[in-house]
C-alpha cells in the first residue's frame, strides 16, 4: 500500500513538474521572441531591397534579398577607414587598459602599501566627483591629445570603476599564496606576472570584454575631441547615418537605387554590432568559472 501511494505521489509530482516546466518554457520563449525579434528585424532590413522594404509587410525574412546595402556601405572609403580606426583603437585601448588596471588595482589592493588608504580614498572620490566636460577638454588640449589618435586610448587607460573592481578581486587572493611566492624569492613584479595573473584569467577576460565594448561603441570622443575625418570611428559614422532624415540613402554623395535611409541605417547597425558579437562567445565561459578555483589548496 505504501509503495503504491508513493508511486501515485511520484506520478502526481512528475505531472506537476511537467506542467511547471511547460509554463516556464512558454514564458521564456515569449521573452526570447520579444527581446530577439527587434534584432532579427534589423538584420532582415539590412538584407532587403530598400524600396521594397518601404512598402511594408516584411517581418521574418527579406521579400527581395539583396547585398547592395552592404556593398554601398562598405564600398565607401569613410566607412572602411572608420573600421580601421575602430579596430586599432579597440585592440590598443583594451591592451593598455588591462595592463594599467591590473598594475594599479593590484598595487592598491595590497594592505601593506604606504598611504594605501589615502590612495584608495582618492580613487573613490574621483569616481564620483569630476571637473566636467570643459575642464576635461582643456586638459586634453594642454596634453596635445586633441585631434590625435591617442585621445581615444590614453584617457581610457585608467577607468576608476575597473580599478575598484580589480582592487576587490586582487584583495580576495589569499595572502598565503603571495607569501609563499615571496619565500621562494619572487619579487613583486614576478609575483604579479607568474602567480597572480594566471589565476586572474576570469577577471582579465571580463575586463577585456568591457573595455573592448566601450572602445568599439564610443562615439563621444570622436565627436568632441577630433576634427579630422580620417580619425572618425564606426560608432560616430553610425550615429551620423542614423540621424539621416532624407528619404533616400545618400552614399558617397549619390542616391542609390537599391538602398534607402532605413535599410542603410539597419546595415550600419548590423555591421557595427557584428565584431563584438563574434568576440563575446569566446569570453563568455570565463564569466561562470570560479575566480579562485584551484588557486590555493589547504
Amino acid at each position: 500500500m505504501r509503495e503504491s501511494k508513493q508511486m501515485n505521489k511520484r506520478k502526481i509530482r512528475s505531472r506537476e513538474d511537467l506542467a511547471v516546466d511547460i509554463v516556464v518554457w512558454f514564458c521564456l520563449i515569449i521573452v526570447l521572441l520579444i527581446t530577439a525579434y527587434p534584432f532579427w528585424y534589423v538584420v532582415v532590413a539590412s538584407f532587403s531591397d530598400g524600396y521594397d522594404f518601404m512598402r511594408g509587410g516584411v517581418y521574418l525574412w527579406p521579400r527581395i534579398f539583396t547585398l547592395d546595402n552592404y556593398k554601398n556601405l562598405l564600398g565607401q572609403k569613410i566607412w572602411t577607414n572608420a573600421f580601421v580606426v575602430s579596430f586599432i583603437r579597440t585592440i590598443a585601448g583594451t591592451f593598455l587598459t588591462v595592463c594599467m588596471t591590473c598594475l594599479v588595482s593590484y598595487t592598491l589592493s595590497r594592505k601593506d602599501l604606504m598611504f594605501g588608504k589615502i590612495y584608495r580614498f582618492l580613487v573613490v572620490f574621483a569616481m564620483y566627483v569630476s571637473g566636467g566636460l570643459i575642464p576635461y577638454y582643456i586638459v586634453l588640449k594642454n596634453l596635445h591629445l586633441v585631434n590625435t589618435f591617442w585621445v581615444f586610448v590614453i584617457p581610457s587607460m585608467l577607468n576608476l570603476f575597473f580599478i575598484i573592481v580589480g582592487m576587490n578581486f586582487f584583495g580576495s587572493i589569499p595572502m598565503a599564496l603571495l607569501e609563499s611566492a615571496k619565500l621562494d624569492g619572487a619579487s613583486e613584479l614576478k609575483t604579479l606576472i607568474r602567480i597572480v595573473m594566471p589565476i586572474s584569467t576570469p577577471f582579465i577576460a571580463t575586463l577585456s570584454l568591457f573595455s573592448a565594448v566601450n572602445q568599439w561603441n564610443s562615439w563621444l570622443d570622436s565627436s568632441y575631441y577630433v576634427n579630422k575625418e580620417s580619425l572618425r570611428t564606426v560608432a560616430y559614422r553610425m550615429l551620423v547615418e542614423i540621424n539621416q532624415s532624407t528619404g533616400a540613402s545618400i552614399t558617397g554623395g549619390t542616391i542609390t537605387t537599391k538602398s534607402t535611409t532605413l535599410t542603410t541605417q539597419a546595415t550600419a547597425m548590423v555591421t557595427s554590432m557584428l565584431p563584438i558579437m563574434c568576440v563575446y562567445p569566446f569570453l563568455q565561459k570565463y564569466f561562470v568559472q570560479g575566480l579562485m578555483l584551484g588557486a590555493v589548496k589547504e
